[in-house]
């Protein structure tokens, strides 16, 4: 039995773990490299289940632990970016999974589309801020940009019939996160823990803040934008708490085409893994007798208004959207290790974006020195900001 070959970078973060269960449950994927931070425990076993060729962590410090911990496995480990550069071009590899958290994905995702590597994107900020960079490079390179994300993959698969060039919109679903509902005053006091209480999905925690303030949803929007070639505006958010409907999408007659399914991360991971070919995934299924209705509303984007700021953003193009993420990135870290209240996020985004002249069509340098100011202009007025104790 021939096996696939993958890489993933990321691998023990939600994704990335998601994906290696995939990969049991199924039994003909070989994990030929792995990439990860720092969590080198969760590496060390995963290294000892799939015996990767390569793996690579962040630091050399980490590294040289983790090579001293599996010195009786046969397996190179490297570090740094040139470590994940290794890994994304791994030439056993045919497809690498991007589930790393952050810019950082943007030259690994380029050196493997240089290399002839298939993408399974879970790294939304790749596209975000490269994306006039990426599917040019991938198209260049004849290889497919296979989404990850749940939304994406739901706009993936209802556009398989062929009919893109019929598309009039995308409906881009949204939980509307654990704070649906609420006005901004009512947001004033929010705790990490609030925060990170998502109604129905089980994600990592930046995520997990990015979806409760929609900003998630606005980085959405702009990946979007470039995985199906449509403006912004083409892009329609809608809000449905049930988390049933993934996505859909509107051709030109008006018929609308969804799909749907239990909110379950590795049915899109295996749809990229194995596309076009569908696979029996054991899990829960929808029962239609028993879901007594599937609800819809618009986002609120005044209270949410990160989402509004998204969209900005990905009107605009150029290096705009990178300093949205940048300091969406910065923002979220700071709450999170409470240095900032929760109203501050999307206050220093608008902030920052206000600030900020947009360069055009900037390039993988541009982009990265529009990251690093952004984070440094954050460290220099917010570093002393503070917020309340958790309750």
């Amino acid at each position: 039995m021939r096996k696939k070959k993958i890489a993933i970078l990321g691998s023990t973060g939600s994704i990335g773990t998601q994906t290696l269960e995939v990969v049991r449950e199924n039994g003909d994927i070989e994990v030929v490299a792995l990439a990860a931070g720092n969590n080198i425990r969760l590496l060390e076993e995963q290294i000892r289940e799939f015996h990767p060729i390569l793996a690579a962590v962040w630091t050399d410090e980490k590294a040289k632990e983790l090579r001293e911990n599996v010195k009786d496995v046969e397996v190179k480990i490297v570090s740094g970016m040139d470590g994940l550069l290794e890994v994304a071009a791994v030439p056993e590899s045919e497809i690498l999974v991007t589930a790393i958290v952050g810019m950082i994905g943007i030259l690994p995702t380029i050196e493997a589309i240089k290399a002839g590597k298939d993408i399974a994107l879970a790294n939304k900020e790749t596209l975000v801020t490269a994306g006039h960079i990426i599917m040019p490079l991938a198209k260049e390179y004849d290889v497919s940009i296979l989404p990850v994300d749940s939304e994406h993959s739901a706009i993936f698969q209802s556009l398989q019939g062929g009919q893109q060039k019929a598309l009039h919109k995308i409906l881009l679903t949204a939980s509307g996160g654990p704070f649906r509902g609420r006005m901004r005053a009512e947001l004033e006091n929010i705790q990490v823990e609030d925060a990170l209480k998502h109604p129905n999905w089980e994600m990592g925690r930046k995520i997990t803040i990015d979806s409760s303030t929609m900003v998630n949803k606005g980085l959405e929007v702009i990946e979007a934008k470039w995985l199906f070639g449509v403006d912004v505006d083409r892009v329609q958010v809608v809000v449905q708490p049930q988390s049933i409907i993934h996505s859909m999408v509107e051709y030109e007659d008006g018929a609308v085409i969804a799909q749907l399914g239990t909110p379950d991360m590795k049915l899109p991971i295996q749809y990229a893994l194995y596309y076009p070919e569908r696979r029996f995934l054991p899990g829960d299924r929808l029962d239609f007798t028993v879901l007594s209705q599937i609800t819809f509303e618009a986002p609120d984007m005044e209270t949410f208004y990160g989402l509004k700021l998204a969209y900005e953003a990905g009107r605009a193009g150029g290096s705009l959207p990178t300093v949205l993420n940048a300091a969406n990135e910065k923002a979220v870290s700071m709450f999170l290790n409470r240095q900032i209240r929760y109203l501050q996020i999307p206050e220093m985004i608008q902030d920052c974006m206000e600030r900020h002249t947009n360069i055009a069509n900037p390039s993988v340098p541009e982009i990265l020195a529009a990251e690093q100011e952004t984070y440094e202009y954050i460290l220099s007025k917010y570093s002393g900001c503070g917020m309340a104790p958790a309750r």
